[in-house]
């Protein structure tokens, strides 16, 4: 077993992708990070249900979420944490005991190795094989791009909405004053 055995872990802007590793006739987690690796007793699952949790929400709650926003139901990309550009996806159905989760935003670049079989590239540089074909992959960081703009969007528009509305008191403030022309408001008796 892993030296780096740890029981609590919640992903963090430095995870690159969780992988279920069988030990004896329980699964575990492989957690891979930018400079670190650790195992975990969870299953990728339940680390990433407890991510959710961890960063104000369930994962049931970011699944809708997903599928209200972008209209995926199946092998749903999950945003854990949008404020920090956390975004996991699913290399195959999450209740596959198989499922590699993998963070979008460490990916660099990605190629075909079989057919069944992708060489993923992250931005530390370092390459892994992950069971998964080239145009799965593809198509499973698509659709988690796509779920990132949407969000993105979605919280530029509430920005400028609350900009508006916290301007708008002073903008009214200012054109309901009338002064007389030539007077200087505040020499007014």
């Amino acid at each position: 077993m892993n030296k780096n055995q740890i029981e609590e872990y919640e992903i963090s802007p430095y995870t690159m992708y969780i992988r279920p590793l069988l030990y004896g006739s329980k699964l575990y987690s492989q957690i891979i990070e930018v400079e670190d690796e650790f195992t975990s007793p969870f299953k990728p699952i339940e680390i990433i249900k407890k991510s959710c949790e961890y960063f104000s929400s369930s994962f049931e709650g970011r699944k809708n979420g997903t599928k209200q926003l972008i209209g995926i139901t199946h092998k749903v990309p999950i945003a854990i944490d949008p404020t920090n550009f956390i975004y996991f996806f699913p290399t195959t159905s999450p209740s596959r005991s198989e499922c590699i989760w993998v963070s979008h935003e460490h990916v660099l670049n990605y190629r075909r190795v079989a057919s069944d079989q992708t060489e993923v590239t992250f931005q530390n540089k370092q390459s892994y094989n992950f069971q998964i074909s080239y145009s799965s992959f593809e198509n499973q960081l698509l659709r988690t791009a796509l779920l990132r703009t949407k969000l993105m969007q979605r919280i530029g528009q509430t920005e400028r909405k609350s900009f508006y509305l916290m301007s708008r008191p002073k903008l009214m403030e200012a054109s309901e004053k009338t002064h007389e022309y030539g007077q200087n408001p505040s020499s007014k008796q």
